[in-house]
């Protein structure tokens, strides 16, 4: 089959030939469909993050396998299906959950794969969608999207997700107490909708370009600020009218971390998403004294993921924009770049 890879020191997307996979067991192989593309996959294709001053978190080091196929936001068509299978069948269109854990260790048994310390994630550690095919350990792992467009709902699987599972962890509010958002690209803008989907009504979007503010305001923003030269907390509290009392940072690199840390009320929450990367030095008395709660969100869960589907299949879930574009190795270099740049405003999504 033709996949799209990295390879180890070189950010170059090469077209290889791999070997078809064959399912054993419970495992289903999908012919891919549509693939998305997240700022995850720019930092993978870099070989890593970016720690500050601890320096950088290398992807090789960390015993990642190369050639990496990357793209973990992925439709496709179930095409063969192991001899354990009983929920699927060839021909089945199927989102594909990618955080996939040892399957073992207490936090998989919990159903919280995502916090798996020996993740197999899908596109990361083990082979993903920027390929002809793709193979899913578990048939657990495929969701079905019956009444969705493939294009919107395979970035359900990663922005959606990563946005609800963040929202989850600020709500519940009163609807009208301050929450602001960090970042208006495709996972700010569905966070947004999905803060209005739950009715909340007081979401301040902040970022440093304007046609994003703009569709922040399309998905529900009631107020936004354009961060950058002359911009300031004190901007920030006057557009949410008043301290938050909750930040989303889907950027997360040392100038919105500071930022989301000045903003926020007495016992408020700071949820740090984005992988930007640097660092962020907090007074720890101001830590104690305001009782401010900071914590970490990676993606979400299965059954997180399954419900996102179903609020979405509900037509309670306002759809993001999504540029599509041809899947093959030009084009998901060229979606990388244009992520890298900063130039996209919403989601891209590649068509097989």
């Amino acid at each position: 089959m033709h996949a799209f890879a990295v390879l180890p020191d070189d950010t170059t997307i090469h077209d290889l030939d791999l070997p078809t996979p064959s399912p054993q067991g419970r495992e289903v192989v999908l012919k891919v469909i549509r693939a998305g593309v997240c700022h995850t996959d720019t930092h993978l294709r870099e070989g890593g993050y970016d720690l500050g001053s601890r320096g950088h978190m290398s992807m090789k080091d960390r015993g990642i396998q190369y050639p990496m196929v990357l793209g973990h936001e992925v439709v496709g068509v179930v095409e063969q299906v192991g001899a354990d299978v009983a929920s699927v069948r060839a021909g089945d269109v199927r989102l594909i959950y990618p955080w996939i854990g040892c399957g073992e260790c207490r936090q998989c048994r919990a159903g919280h794969d995502n916090r798996c310390a020996s993740g197999q994630n899908l596109g990361v550690a083990r082979h993903g969608g920027y390929a002809d095919y793709i193979s899913v350990p578990d048939e657990k792992y495929l969701v079905d999207i019956g009444g969705l467009d493939p294009s919107w709902a395979a970035t359900l699987a990663c922005s959606g997700l990563t946005a609800h599972s963040a929202v989850d962890k600020v709500l519940p509010l009163e609807p009208d107490e301050p929450v602001v958002v960090f970042g208006a690209g495709g996972l700010g803008l569905t966070a947004i909708a999905i803060l209005r989907a739950r009715g909340h009504e007081n979401i301040c979007a902040v970022d440093v370009v304007e046609r994003n503010l703009a569709l922040a305001r399309d998905m529900g923003a009631t107020g936004t600020v354009l961060s950058g030269s002359g911009s300031s907390a004190d901007d920030i509290r006057r557009s949410a009218g008043g301290p938050a009392a909750a930040v989303v940072d889907f950027v997360n690199n040392g100038v919105t971390a500071t930022t989301a840390f000045d903003v926020l009320a007495k016992a408020g929450t700071m949820i740090q998403v984005g992988l930007f990367g640097g660092e962020v030095t907090i007074p720890t008395a101001m830590l104690a004294l305001r009782m401010i709660r900071i914590e970490g969100s990676f993606v979400g869960t299965l059954s997180q993921l399954q419900d996102l589907v179903r609020i979405a299949q509900a037509g309670e879930l306002p759809t993001i924009p999504v540029a599509e574009r041809t899947l093959s190795a030009a084009e998901v270099s060229r979606a990388l770049d244009d992520l890298t740049g900063g130039g996209v405003a919403g989601r891209i999504v590649l068509t097989a």
